[in-house]
């Protein structure tokens, strides 16, 4: 049984892996059919597979389970932070999600068995300082397709590693730097602790953050 249990507005770390470490993400449209899922999941009434091949973010998705502050799509992982909505549910959000993203990897790529690593793991976020933290580390996972051990021997190269960051359409960052994309919607910053006033401190917070080690 999971160990923790979800209670109303308070903010999780929601995060999952391939089983046995597999790439979840083979090509660009499973990104996207995540992020995708990412937005019709989140809320109480049902959605048709079509809505899955063309822009979904105008479906009347009901009342909403979570709040969505981020969001970071890696190779054979993924990583959320949500907040739990006054009537909504995390595990009922995570459910649809994980079984749509499954269903789809089932079929398009003629496999059997689970997809992913188990049940999601998930860690209360019980205090700012960790909160702050989160927004900066989802944000920075990608660098490690670029710089596998950044984290160990320091970053090689922050102007680009910063850069790659940017350009990285399968995260949230781009919704923090006021990119007009329509996947923003998937995204409720105003739910969240404003730690970042505007575009800049945001991006100055994880450019520092490159240079720690």
């Amino acid at each position: 049984m999971r160990k923790i249990s979800f209670a109303p507005n308070e903010y999780y770390h929601v995060y999952n892996r391939g089983n046995s470490k597999q790439v979840i993400f083979k090509e660009k449209i499973d990104y996207t059919r995540f992020i995708k899922l990412l937005f019709l999941s989140n809320g109480s009434n049902s959605f048709k597979i079509q809505f899955l091949g063309k822009d979904p973010y105008d479906f009347e998705r009901g009342e909403q389970l979570v709040d969505i502050g981020a969001y970071c799509l890696m190779p054979n992982h993924f990583h959320l932070i949500l907040k739990q909505k006054p009537n909504g549910s995390i595990s009922r959000f995570m459910q649809k999600l994980s079984t749509g993203y499954s269903m789809y990897c089932n079929n398009k790529y003629k496999r059997e068995g689970t997809l992913f690593e188990g049940r999601f793991k998930a860690e209360h976020v019980d205090n700012d300082r960790y909160l702050k933290y989160l927004f900066s580390y989802i944000h920075l996972n990608p660098v490690k397709i670029i710089d596998a051990s950044w984290k160990e021997d320091g970053i090689k190269n922050k102007s680009n590693a910063f850069k790659f960051i940017k350009d990285y359409q399968f995260s949230s960052f781009q919704d923090y730097i006021g990119v007009d994309r329509s996947q923003t919607k998937i995204v409720n910053i105003k739910a969240f602790p404003d730690y970042f006033q505007n575009k800049k401190s945001f991006e100055e917070e994880l450019f520092d953050w490159l240079g720690y080690e």
